[in-house]
């Protein structure tokens, strides 16, 4: 065989020239739609590639060597070895450092995403909980120092770890530079957000608009007398709303992003992407160019930081949803997360109801089987509240009024409703509407708190069973499953909240326990416990997980009829074969025929969740109250 020569070398410039070719269109061809009649847009587009330059001179090399790797497995969040872990790092450790002190925990659970929850630098006193943030190019000094966070994104890569923050892009901190040099007059500044001399166009705007926080923030404009200006303010007085309009908080917001990107960020959760452009007439959430304008912001990650991703947050029925997962011409070039808060509510509501018909038909009616480029963040509980996002039409199609059922499932996970196995607590109940949102940890809702309270060993095993189908059905359905602090510990309601003053008027708090290392280290040495029980069952649902090659992100998700409203089930279509997961939403024996698995093409009849073979003599497949099979 005739000797090669060797190849040429690429120096960094020549990497960053073949990637911006790449991405030239899907940057350009947006920002020229958004900004294109704007003066000075030449100049613009000249800022914006020395910024490009000069984020690429200063990465890192290990990062461009993750670039690298990264352009050449372009599926490597797709996984099934990806696997999430999502905590405050003050309530999971302390800080920082505490937190890479902690990590070899994760690694034993079998994690490789780590979510740090809000830890850029926020304003003192109320914060949303990290939401309001003063300073994007600081820690919150509670949790230590950028340096300290270079330390820990450094840790968690040497694990195999991707760390995942927070990077809100709606708003900032009245507190914020920009926001004190618009107070103060700055004519500059003042075009970074959204402000008005008198309230004409903030009534008009208010006539279309959703409260947010109708409880504690109602509506959405804030009138302050030092600059004699109402303020855009979405969610809280203290949170500025951005002007994306204006190119230069484009740019200045892309600034941070690779500025994060570049202190070893490899997810950004961008927060509250929803409400980033503004409409008379609107809701002013989700508009076309909220799309535009999260495709170009990819577009140029794409460019400097391929190794990064996006994790687009809008809490939003499917119809809102999958746009942010890029569809028409943004198809493979937005977001690359999004949370699927359909089945995470449609979980809930099977489990109250023991029926699953409405979650067969909301899933199988209104989410594609794969997606472009793309993958969901699968989730049973979070930071925030359950909103029961289900409509009127979905409930309809299965017998069920949507207000009624809405109201049940209300009442069902505050406790109250008759026969309820959960603790919960309610959140922003609205008397006009009849909305009502719930609080509880994953644990208390699915009926652990109760049953210990009785003391019967056999309602406990019920409520861990609960625990484990969802985890199971999290991580097989397609996308990264995301772990909630203390969840995998089954940690319950921490009803202290209700004494401590900062807290005492938000309910969310009451899912928002400090970790319990004690509990852990019952887990981990005494797997008879009830800790020990969830904790080693959801470590061997997600080490089967990263073993079991159909449940790659690629591989289409097929929702199944199976005739029996206990019995949710969907296939997952891979090259080599299909795997057909079932789960009985009921403390009831349920079965299906071998003849139904083997028809949806798990010719094996093996359930990789247990090891073991499928099925009886008489051509049936028990399954026990709150099973869960994955069968090949």
């Amino acid at each position: 065989m005739k000797k090669l020569p060797p190849p040429a070398s690429l120096s960094d410039q020549d990497l960053l020239d073949l990637r911006y070719a790449r991405s030239r269109t899907d940057l350009w061809d947006m920002l020229d739609g958004l900004y294109g009649t704007h003066a000075g847009y030449d100049t613009f587009r000249q800022d914006l590639d020395q910024t490009l330059s000069d984020a690429w001179a200063k990465r890192p090399a290990d990062l461009k060597r993750l670039d690298m790797r990264r352009d050449l497995e372009p599926d490597w969040f797709q996984r099934p070895d990806m696997n999430g872990y999502v905590f405050y790092i003050d309530r999971f450790a302390g800080d920082l450092q505490g937190v890479i002190e902690k990590l070899d925990y994760l690694k034993e659970l079998g994690v490789t995403y780590v979510h740090f929850m809000p830890c850029l630098k926020p304003r003192p006193g109320d914060n949303d909980g990290g939401y309001s943030v003063m300073d994007y190019r600081a820690i919150n000094p509670d949790f230590g120092t950028m340096a300290d966070f270079e330390a820990a994104t450094a840790a968690c890569r040497d694990r195999g770890m991707s760390v995942c923050i927070d990077m809100v892009v709606n708003h900032t901190a009245k507190e914020h530079d920009w926001a004190q040099k618009a107070r103060a007059g700055d004519p500059k500044y003042l075009d970074y957000f959204l402000t008005f001399t008198d309230d004409t166009l903030p009534q008009q705007y208010e006539q279309t608009l959703i409260e947010i926080f109708p409880d504690n923030a109602p509506g959405s404009f804030t009138w302050y007398d030092d600059m004699q200006r109402w303020v855009w303010t979405t969610f809280n007085e203290h949170q500025w709303d951005l002007n994306w309009a204006n190119p230069q908080v484009f740019l200045e917001m892309l600034r941070t992003m690779l500025f994060l990107a570049n202190r070893g960020a490899e997810i950004l959760r961008l927060d509250a992407v929803a409400f980033m452009w503004k409409r008379m007439g609107t809701k002013c959430q989700s508009e076309s160019e909220v799309h535009m304008l999260l495709q170009a912001l990819r577009a140029a990650c794409r460019i400097v930081c391929p190794a990064v991703i996006h994790l687009e947050e809008a809490i939003a029925g499917p119809e809102e949803m999958l746009p942010y997962l890029g569809r028409g011409q943004h198809d493979g070039k937005e977001g690359n997360l999004a949370y699927h808060n359909s089945l995470m509510v449609q979980f809930w509501s099977a489990l109250a109801s023991r029926d699953t018909r409405m979650m067969t038909h909301v899933m199988g009616r209104h989410f594609p089987p794969v997606l472009t480029n793309a993958t969901y963040a699968t989730y049973l509980r979070c930071h925030d509240d359950i909103g029961w996002a289900v409509t009127d039409a979905d409930a309809a199609a299965v017998g069920l009024s949507g207000f009624l059922h809405r109201r049940f499932l209300a009442d069902f996970y505050e406790g109250v409703f008759p026969g309820s196995f959960a603790a919960g607590e309610l959140f922003q109940h609205n008397p006009e509407t009849g909305d009502k949102h719930n609080s509880g940890t994953l644990a208390s809702l699915a009926g652990l708190e109760r049953a210990q309270e009785t003391g019967d060993p056999a309602l406990v095993g019920l409520a861990i069973d609960r625990i484990l189908m969802g985890h199971a059905l999290i991580a097989a359905y397609g996308g990264i499953p995301l772990i909630y602090m203390g969840d995998e510990i089954a940690l319950l309601n921490a009803y202290d909240y209700h004494d401590y003053p900062p807290h005492a008027r938000d309910s969310r708090w009451l899912h928002r326990p400090a970790m319990d290392w004690d509990r852990v280290a019952m887990a981990q040495t005494a797997p008879e416990s009830v800790p020990g029980r969830v904790f080693h069952g959801l470590k061997s649902i997600l080490a089967r997980r990263a073993e079991t090659s159909e449940l790659h992100g690629r591989h289409a998700t097929e929702v199944l009829q199976t005739g029996n409203p206990a019995l949710f089930a969907f296939a997952r279509r891979a090259p080599t074969g299909s795997m057909v997961c079932v789960f009985n939403f009921t403390e009831t024996w349920q079965g299906l025929p071998v003849s139904w698995v083997v028809g949806q093409g798990a010719t094996h009849l093996h359930d990789v969740l247990s090891d073991g073979a499928l099925g009886d003599e008489h051509g049936n497949i028990p399954l026990p109250p709150y099973a869960r099979v994955w069968a090949r």
